[in-house]
């Protein structure tokens, strides 16, 4: 009886039993990569090209002549003269926020993350990292159907209309303007020499 080809011999498979196993799994992998792909096709889901790209810059960061105690004083100080609400006030961190509104329907809402720390041996120069973190939301106009039943007459429904309102969160960017972060770390050396001149 012709055995067929060689690679499919199924009595040979079943004597190689691993060498059969070996090629259904690698066949069903196969076929579960494809499902996969076709599934993606067709969900619609966008891809982003990757965001973060590490490498040396200071638009998040400087130095300052004071300990790290002094630096985060010195930006609670900073936050505060803009109308910023401080969260939190530690020797360490200070972190605050903000709200603004461009536009009737638009809300925007800033939070600043101060962190410091020591910069030399001796702990007098320290560094400051700040990040600023801009929420977006928007209104959003909903209409909720309500319906009245008048016994007398029947079962009659007469819908009325109301309207409610919601601020919805519709976007988050990390600001990444290196004007914006010299702006606030002028700021803050303004407070560190206050502070300097203070008996």
């Amino acid at each position: 009886m012709p055995q067929g080809v060689p690679g499919l011999n199924l009595s040979r498979m079943r004597r190689d039993a691993p060498l059969a196993q070996a090629l259904w799994r690698a066949a069903g992998l196969g076929l579960l990569c494809l499902s996969g792909l076709l599934a993606g096709c067709g969900t619609g889901v966008k891809s982003f090209p990757l965001q973060e790209k590490f490498g040396s810059t200071t638009t998040f960061s400087r130095l300052f002549d004071a300990t790290p105690a002094q630096t985060c004083e010195a930006a609670r100080r900073a936050l505060l003269s803009q109308g910023y609400i401080v969260d939190i006030a530690r020797a360490e961190l200070v972190e605050g926020q903000k709200s603004f509104q461009p536009e009737a329907e638009s809300h925007l809402q800033m939070a600043i993350r101060v962190v410091c720390a020591p910069d030399s041996s001796d702990g007098k120069v320290s560094l400051g990292f700040v990040t600023a973190l801009q929420d977006s939301y928007t209104l959003k106009k909903s209409n909720n159907s309500a319906s009245l039943g008048v016994g007398a007459i029947g079962s009659v429904s007469l819908p009325f209309m109301s309207g409610s309102e919601s601020m919805v969160k519709v976007g988050s960017v990390t600001i990444t303007s290196a004007t914006f972060y010299d702006s606030f770390f002028d700021l803050v050396d303004k407070y560190l020499v206050v502070d300097e001149d203070l008996p």
